[in-house]
């Protein structure tokens, strides 16, 4: 082929690979992506064959991650992650304390730098989203006690290490690394107080913007995207938001592509639309996410499972072990249950995710070794595939301790359960009410206009967005004969009469609508409408009505059969008056 093709070389090749072992490696009830990994392994420049472009790759990798951080964000919840936020977060920061001070006294044990080891201590000690959200969900725990703790407890994780990725390329150099570039360099002296200082100034410059601007600019353009009816213009604009946020943040204010994407998903999660949002972008999400592990994977070097045997056992007991009896420890500290305590410790025995984007970034400032990075991989990989084996222990071990000591058991951590239990009942019910209001809202709109009836809930919800509410008084016209058409009307409350050549025709109520005849035909309006009374109405727009009625002939349909009942009704009453 003449043309140059590594990009899609990497892609393809990455691509299929990954399909390959994603499903050998659940085949084997594995994690999938421990096949993506290994996938990445066989094309990266440590084994023979087909060898792929690592900057290209490198470069995949990054939007993987502004995909991953865009889905964390989009479904962080506030209310969620504060109904647990007496165990998860004093027990989130806790483990990531304990566990990276354990991989720093190791890494000095091993005669490492104290830099390298906080990197690498930092690593091990976050669990990974992907792989314990598919633990729960295949123990059908997501929506129990230790589930929602366990989704609390993540989210704390994940956003101490969004702050790791912002503080790390300012720290670098005093932690004996090197900055990136020239857009990384510490005026000032490079002071520590000037550092965290200047750091924490830009985020909080980015975060006050995001905060205060986002939340009046990204729902109003997801719902003119949402009114266009457009799916491919509507998922373009949430990706656009995404990554054209994350880009200027780094631009405009020094702060990582994981940072601005992470508040983009939080931003547009208050939409109306953020399902949608979350629903059209989780495909590419999906893709970019194999492509961030295939690249993660052409960094592993298998040699370190010889080489480096001790440590890279080392590593994986820390991992699973050490970060399994902390985890264990910290709720039992916290006046939780032995069952809870062993239910989270087996849900999060693994690493992913956040540890390969921060020992990428370490690389980048110097600061993780290649064989560092090795041992990060060997134990992801490593405790991954060993997870069902500590949740089949750790659970057995469960049942061990209840039968030893039932009334202990029972006893312990019950008050604090139970105030926990109450907490996530009430934030459910919340929740189910917003759910349901939604729900009722639509079918009064369909109550009031069987019309819609004939569409889906999906297509209603559409709709409701392209409406405007106008109110109107009584003795006020609203349609003029003889007037270009511009809108159609629905008729919510009150009543409004109809007059063609100044004479009664009829009275419309609530749930009837008007105006559609001149916007069907493309003429001019042929009758007066006039509020008899105080009325709510909503108004669908000429170019709204159009493309809404493109994609649904059947209301088309409906209307054009409605248009022609009253053209005839229209007729039978002027042939009377002329005969009269």
């Amino acid at each position: 082929m003449p043309q140059d093709v590594t990009l899609i070389a990497i892609v393809a090749v990455g691509f299929v690979l990954a399909a390959i072992f994603g499903y050998l490696a659940d085949r084997l009830r594995l994690p999938a992506l421990v096949g993506y990994l290994v996938a990445g392994v066989f094309v990266g420049p440590f084994t023979p064959g087909f060898v792929a472009d690592t900057s290209i790759a490198g470069q995949l990798a990054e939007m993987g991650v502004i995909l991953l951080m865009f889905g964390v964000g989009l479904h962080f919840s506030l209310p969620d992650l504060m109904a647990v936020r007496g165990l998860a977060i004093p027990g989130a920061i806790g483990r990531i304390l304990l566990a990276t001070l354990t991989g720093v006294g190791l890494c000095l044990w091993w005669g490492w730098s104290l830099g390298e080891g906080i990197v690498f201590g930092l690593c091990i000690s976050v669990a990974s989203t992907v792989v314990t959200l598919k633990t729960l969900e295949e123990r059908n725990l997501v929506e129990s006690p230790t589930g929602r703790v366990a989704i609390g407890w993540l989210i704390v994780e994940d956003l101490v290490m969004v702050m790791a990725l912002v503080l790390l390329p300012s720290f670098a150099e005093m932690l004996g690394g090197h900055a990136a570039g020239a857009e990384h360099a510490i005026p000032g002296g490079g002071s520590v107080a000037w550092v965290l200082t200047l750091t924490l100034a830009k985020v909080g410059a980015f975060v006050a913007i995001a905060a205060i601007v986002g939340p009046r600019i990204v729902p109003w353009l997801l719902i003119r995207a949402a009114r266009t009816g457009s799916r491919e213009l509507f998922t373009l604009t949430v990706l656009a938001i995404a990554v054209g946020i994350a880009f200027g943040s780094a631009a405009a204010f020094g702060v990582s592509f994981a940072l601005g994407a992470f508040f983009a998903g939080v931003v547009m999660a208050e939409s109306p639309l953020s399902h949608r949002a979350a629903e059209n972008s989780l495909p590419l999400q999906d893709a970019f996410s194999v492509l961030f592990f295939v690249s993660i994977g052409m960094l592993f070097d298998p040699s370190i499972l010889i080489e480096e045997p001790g440590k890279v056992m080392a590593v994986l007991a820390v991992i699973t072990l050490g970060r399994a009896l902390i985890t264990v420890l910290m709720v039992i500290a916290l006046r939780y249950p032995l069952g809870m305590a062993l239910g989270l410790a087996a849900s999060m025995a693994q690493i992913g995710e956040f540890s390969f984007i921060l020992a990428s970034l370490g690389i980048v400032h110097g600061l993780v070794t290649e064989e560092s990075r090795d041992l990060i991989l060997a134990g992801a990989i490593l405790s991954m595939i060993l997870g069902p084996l500590v949740v089949q222990v750790l659970e057995e071990f469960s049942t061990w301790a209840v039968g030893h000591w039932p009334e202990r058991a029972s006893r312990f951590g019950k008050p604090r359960l139970k105030g926990l239990v109450v907490e996530l009942e009430r934030i459910k019910a919340l929740g189910q009410q917003r759910v349901a209001a939604q729900e009722q809202r639509i079918s009064d709109f369909v109550t009031t206009f069987p019309l819609f009836s004939m569409i889906n809930n999906q297509a209603r919800e559409e709709i409701l967005l392209l409406f405007g509410p106008r109110a109107v008084s009584p003795g006020e016209r609203v349609i003029r004969a003889g007037e270009r058409a511009a809108a159609m009307y629905f008729v919510v409350s009150g009543e409004v009469e109809v007059q063609v050549a100044g004479k009664k025709v009829a009275r419309l109520k609530a749930g009837a609508y008007f105006g559609e005849m001149a916007l069907l035909a493309g003429g001019r309006r042929t009758a007066d409408v006039t509020a008899v009374d105080y009325c709510q109405l909503l108004v669908l727009m000429r170019r709204d009505f159009n493309l809404f009625m493109g994609r649904h002939p059947e209301l088309r349909s409906a209307l054009d059969e409605m248009a022609r009942k009253r053209r005839a009704m229209n007729a039978a009453s002027s042939a009377a008056d002329a005969s009269a």
